[in-house]
């Protein structure tokens, strides 16, 4: 399986900044291993992850808000295709 860095984990954390969501982690019991705080932009993500667990998370959270790729940069909307393709490739 990939393991994803810590560059990886804060370009994605730095994508949750462009959307004006702060990420946040947390203890807690999360069913899927994060939440998303109702009218608030802040998403909370279980600490105990590894920065692999982190990456995908955060990856399933954007998948869930993000309705629109071209509201962010060029440069993160490159990096965030590139990150899917890659998970593409794992799930095949």
């Amino acid at each position: 399986m990939n393991k994803h860095t810590k560059p990886t984990l804060q370009k994605l954390e730095n994508i949750f900044k462009e959307l004006d969501y702060s990420v946040r982690y947390e203890k807690g019991t999360f069913n899927s291993g994060y939440c998303l705080v109702e009218n608030s932009k802040v998403v909370v993500v279980n600490k105990f992850f590894d920065t692999d667990g982190r990456v995908g998370v955060l990856l399933d959270i954007l998948d869930v808000i993000l309705e629109d790729d071209t509201i962010l940069s060029e440069k993160s909307r490159q990096f965030y295709k590139s990150l899917l393709k890659s998970q593409e490739v794992i799930l095949k």
